[in-house]
């Protein structure tokens, strides 16, 4: 069995829905960490090493990092395909976009929302402005992340963004409501919200 330990209205809430989308079963473990506003602790029954969400357990494999878990359950769980296994096309895109949430969306949505001044050259993610316009400029040409099947990117990435724009750390465009509309009207969706 999964154990997902996950607490709500965080980063945590993605994996709920994407486990709800491949149809798997797993269970919750809700579990305290530290919050911006200076509230939380780190509970010692997280197998995070820092203590953060999500973190899994499956069987004997232990995880944490969302892109990571979600690589993971998307490659072990095919009974719904939620991305191009090893040797499929768009498998490099897929691998691409699932690492761009961590590793560019957020840092950048991050730097605006703290009104962190950017350095090109010295951060490793781009400028929140250009952030936008790839998300927009992708958005506009694709029905879903990866064109017209739905997949984990739309969860881990458009999920994302609707969460973003929510707090204000991105613009709300027409394309991205449009877009974030059509991703969370699905019923995987609501039955995660309603976790």
């Amino acid at each position: 069995m999964i154990t997902l330990y996950h607490s709500p209205q965080s980063r945590s809430s993605s994996i709920v829905w994407l486990l709800d989308e491949l149809q798997v079963p797993y269970e919750t473990q809700a579990v305290t960490f530290r919050r911006a506003d200076g509230t939380g602790q780190v509970d010692p029954a997280n197998p995070h090493p820092h203590g953060k969400v999500p973190a899994l357990k499956d069987g004997d494999d232990t995880l944490f990092e969302s892109g990571a878990i979600a690589l993971y359950l998307t490659d072990k769980y095919r009974k719904v395909k939620m991305g191009p296994a090893v040797g499929e096309p768009k498998r490099g895109e897929y691998l691409s976009w699932l690492f761009y949430r961590p590793g560019i969306m957020e840092p950048a949505f991050i730097e605006r929302r703290f009104n962190i001044q950017h350095v090109n050259g010295a951060m490793g993610w781009a400028a929140p402005d250009e952030v936008d316009k790839v998300l927009n400029d992708h958005v506009a040409k694709n029905k879903y992340w990866l064109g017209d099947e739905f997949s984990a990117l739309d969860i881990m990435v458009g999920g994302g963004l609707y969460y973003m724009m929510m707090f204000k750390m991105t613009p709300e465009t027409d394309v991205l409501k449009e877009y974030t509309s059509r991703i969370i009207a699905r019923p995987a969706f609501q039955k995660a919200m309603q976790k």
